[in-house]
């Protein structure tokens, strides 16, 4: 690769008129300081933490294609109320794509870039919906031999996420968890840890098919909040494990609420004395994801004790250190094919992952459609 080459990157860009626009642009290759080294990126994952990014806050009923096949142009309305939402973002072409997988093809001129030349790398630190990505070692991790870049695309944001959520729970002193959206690729990660690690998991699905997908992997407890007998259900099950710990990835309408109300009954179940404060335990829900946009709604029925927060997988880990975050990581590589496996619908490349159809298809946000892009595929 000469010094000089381009590469294709995907941009999504939001024009002051209200007007999302995602395109293929023509970059250059950064030449590689010391300690960097270029990648030629095979996978990267389509993430709902990567769709927040590529749509923003635009309208994908209205949504048109134009352009060539190899040169697709994708545009979009952003409703007129949600514009100040994204207004510090407005007139940026923005790079896509936080995670992903590749070979490394040309380094910086430190001995620990060098070591890498030629090597399967997982690579996090976004622009990744890209064919070449130059950056620090330290970004990168060395995959397995035998470990394609498909199987190593998903190293950082599923695995760590789901990783984070146990640790958090035993940092914070609880015993057992719940989390929705259970049936998606993070989910099912999450529940293969708890079964492996000996955690009581509460999973709560939205349809009776997730939750028979889920007790075919081995889950124990799974809610199915579509079930008129959804609350009954999820008290029993924490009654069960004592959960009193929540990840939601849903994040708007009345299911953080429903959790912590589930979780005060729970606790209260062979309590006889009346207390106008509810429980003294702790319950907490912290909220990681936008499948719902609507409006969190909160109906206080479970007492004093009790939050609610936003999580973030970086932050935690920044939290935590460098020491505890590499173990993570390690633990993440030493799994990859097993705890951590992702699988994939479809894999694309960055043509194809703008075409009507795919956009139709993994923007919906469905359990099972988990699209992986490979920006060098011909």
């Amino acid at each position: 690769m000469s010094n000089d080459q381009a590469g294709l990157q995907l941009r999504s860009l939001i024009k002051k008129e209200g007007q999302l626009e995602i395109a293929l642009v023509q970059v250059p290759t950064p030449e590689p300081a010391a300690n960097e080294v270029v990648v030629r990126v095979e996978a990267s994952p389509l993430n709902p933490s990567d769709l927040g990014l590529l749509f923003g806050v635009a309208d994908i009923t209205t949504a048109k294609v134009s352009g060539s096949p190899a040169s697709p142009v994708v545009t979009a309305t952003i409703p007129e109320k949600l514009m100040r939402s994204v207004e510090r973002r407005v007139g940026q072409s923005m790079p896509v794509g936080n995670e992903g997988a590749g070979v490394v093809v040309r380094t910086g001129s430190s001995d620990a870039a060098k070591s890498l030349m030629g090597k399967t790398v997982a690579m996090s630190g976004g622009a990744m919906y890209a064919q070449y990505r130059t950056l620090n070692v330290a970004q990168c991790m060395v995959l397995p031999p035998g470990t394609t870049p498909a199987e190593g695309a998903s190293c950082f944001v599923n695995p760590l996420t789901a990783l984070a959520m146990v640790e958090t729970m035993r940092r914070e002193g609880h015993t057992a968890l719940v989390h929705t959206a259970a049936a998606s690729n993070l989910g099912q990660m999450l529940n293969r840890i708890c079964i492996k690690d000996g955690v009581k998991l509460v999973n709560v699905v939205r349809k009776q098919e997730q939750a028979d997908l889920l007790r075919s992997l081995g889950a124990k407890y799974v809610c199915n909040s579509s079930s008129e007998a959804f609350m009954q259900d999820l008290t029993q099950a924490l009654i069960a494990t004592g959960a009193t710990i929540a990840f939601d990835a849903v994040g708007g309408g009345k299911l953080a609420s429903q959790i912590l109300t589930c979780m005060e009954a729970a606790v209260n179940v062979n309590v006889t004395e009346y207390s106008r404060y509810g429980s003294n335990v702790h319950k907490q829900v912290y909220i990681y994801g936008m499948l719902d946009r609507s409006p969190t709604e909160i109906t206080r029925s479970f007492g004093m004790a009790w939050g609610i927060g936003g999580f973030l997988v970086t932050p935690f880990l920044q939290k935590i250190g460098a020491a505890s975050a590499q173990k993570l990581r390690e633990r993440v590589v030493a799994e990859l094919k097993t705890t951590f496996a992702s699988h994939y619908t479809k894999v694309v490349s960055l043509p194809e992952a703008l075409q009507p159809a795919a956009i139709a298809d993994y923007a919906q946000f469905s359990t099972g459609a988990k699209y992986l892009i490979n920006p060098n595929k011909t």
